[in-house]
């Protein structure tokens, strides 16, 4: 089948599209921008760089504007998912969502509409298994955001490796926050994958946090090599 792939660049997105791959033809990657940085839909953090993520991994990309407005941003993805589907002659498209029913059942209803296949690969996953598959299977994944008490700034840019996952299942146990983020707690950006051709490599970055809340925003980014 051919599938249309949603994504934001973060860890969820990119090994969705790395297990739809198994199977299936990903005919392109549709990244829908959120002037509205507070998206109930969309994911935010360093969205600017999908572009160059897309061409790593060898697959076309649509940067699609949205307001960010709840359930107005509904409509802009229903026209999005519309577009490509003719350009791309889909036959479905391809989520990230783990729990959040919010996401998944708006994307659902609008694929239904339209006669298209929603498939869901990490649907309902064990979110800690998860998280180690990511690591196991050399997916190169850096925290982008974190937006959720205790998650303090050190958080800002440290890469999701097997002690930062022992960490946030300690975090979980105490505090009970969502290890994968599927509670809005973090975000994250995808460096390196199965998937891609070549690495991403940060070049020049900051970070802004107060209040346990920040972002680590990626001012440049380069490609490497293996």
């Amino acid at each position: 089948m051919r599938l249309g792939m949603l994504f934001s660049g973060g860890k969820d997105s990119v090994y969705a599209c790395h297990r739809a791959q198994a199977h299936h033809e990903v005919a392109c990657l549709l990244t829908l921008s959120p002037k509205n940085t507070e998206s109930y839909m969309f994911h935010t953090p360093n969205i600017r760089h999908t572009p160059l993520m897309a061409e790593v991994m060898g697959i076309p990309h649509v940067m699609w504007p949205t307001s960010g407005i709840e359930e107005e941003e509904l409509s802009d993805l229903d026209g999005a998912i519309a577009w490509c589907a003719g350009e791309y002659g889909l036959d479905g498209i391809v989520t990230g969502a783990i729990a959040s029913v919010y996401q998944a059942t708006r994307v659902q209803r609008i694929c239904h509409a339209q006669g298209l296949w929603c498939f869901n690969p990490l649907w309902q996953a064990d979110q800690v298994a998860y998280l180690r598959a990511l690591v196991n299977e050399g997916f190169d994944v850096i925290i982008s955001g974190v937006f959720a008490y205790p998650l303090d700034e050190a958080w800002l840019g440290r890469r999701l490796d097997s002690a930062a996952v022992d960490r946030l299942v300690e975090l979980r146990s105490r505090y009970g926050i969502n290890p994968s983020g599927e509670g809005g707690e973090l975000e994250t950006f995808v460096l390196d994958a199965p998937c891609y051709r070549a690495p991403l490599v940060v070049e020049e970055a900051s970070r802004t946090y107060h209040a346990y809340a920040g972002v680590y925003r990626i001012d440049r980014l380069g490609v490497g090599t293996r």
